[in-house]
């Protein structure tokens, strides 16, 4: 099926096109880069189910110079703690750091959203487990839990891209009466994937930002789901999925799927058993 021609989403049997289509999952776009390491679950997940994976990632990313960071008038060392959201916001943290010259705490708290996460820490600090914490389920209710029990002492920064923040996790800083300041450190541009949307039939489409429903959009303004599966990591990404007006099939995370690739093994295990 071609991404631009719209079709209904039922078979003239009343079967979702989704549930159709699952029994026969050949190829799957994942819109973040390809995996560094060669012992990536992606890549097992695709052993295990003869799948072929594509990433193409819908988003880049552009750091904030120090020059117009300094307009949010914010003094990073007054913070004593930071939330992270990604490892991109990792690197700008740092990156923004050593522009501004500014030396960081060695009793600098960080909140992180996975335990991945918090190990990339590893690339900057000296990691101690009685500074770094993580949710453990790779959720923001699981991160607002760690948060909880030191947000009494603490001076929050959270550090995001300028034109996307979670905005479950400022609205719980707030009701949770939180000293907090979001940072801009960094925005996201939308990725120039017209092509490989164009020339590629995929089965299965996985978004891990609202940004990359923008971009989506942005390469393709008439977009029909026409019966291809689509997975959201995150309640905002899901979000922007609906509203736009799709369907979505894949969620994460959830209790028994923490991560995208779990999602997807359960959901092609499932397509499995329907052959």
């Amino acid at each position: 099926m071609h991404p631009t021609l719209a079709e209904p989403n039922m078979t003239k049997t009343g079967v979702n096109k989704a549930d159709e289509q699952a029994k026969a999952i050949q190829k799957i776009l994942i819109t973040q880069p390809k995996p560094e390491s060669e012992k990536s679950p992606y890549f097992e997940l695709a052993r295990k189910f003869n799948v072929e994976l594509d990433f193409y990632p819908f988003i880049r990313l552009e750091g904030i110079p120090a020059r117009e960071f300094r307009k949010q008038k914010i003094e990073i060392q007054n913070y004593t703690a930071v939330v992270f959201t990604s490892r991109n916001a990792i690197d700008h943290f740092f990156r923004m750091c050593e522009e501004m010259k500014v030396n960081v705490s060695q009793d600098t708290k960080y909140f992180c959203i996975t335990e991945a996460v918090a190990l990339y820490l590893q690339k900057f600090i000296l990691y101690r487990k009685r500074k770094v914490f993580y949710g453990a389920d790779g959720t923001n209710k699981s991160m607002f839990d760690a948060i909880n029990k030191h947000k009494g002492n603490e001076k929050f920064m959270y550090v995001c891209s300028e034109n996307q923040q979670d905005n479950e996790i400022v609205n719980w800083l707030k009701s949770n009466n939180c000293e907090f300041v979001l940072a801009f450190m960094y925005r996201t541009q939308s990725a120039d994937v017209k092509e490989i949307l164009m020339k590629t039939e995929y089965d299965v489409i996985c978004f891990f930002t609202p940004s990359g429903v923008k971009s989506l959009f942005d390469n393709l303004p008439k977009y029909k789901q026409n019966g291809i599966i689509l997975g959201a990591f995150g309640n905002n990404t899901s979000k922007a999925i609906e509203d736009a007006g799709l369907q979505l099939e894949i969620k994460a995370p959830q209790p028994q799927a923490p991560s995208m690739v779990a999602a997807l093994d359960q959901f092609l295990a499932l397509a499995a058993k329907k052959k």
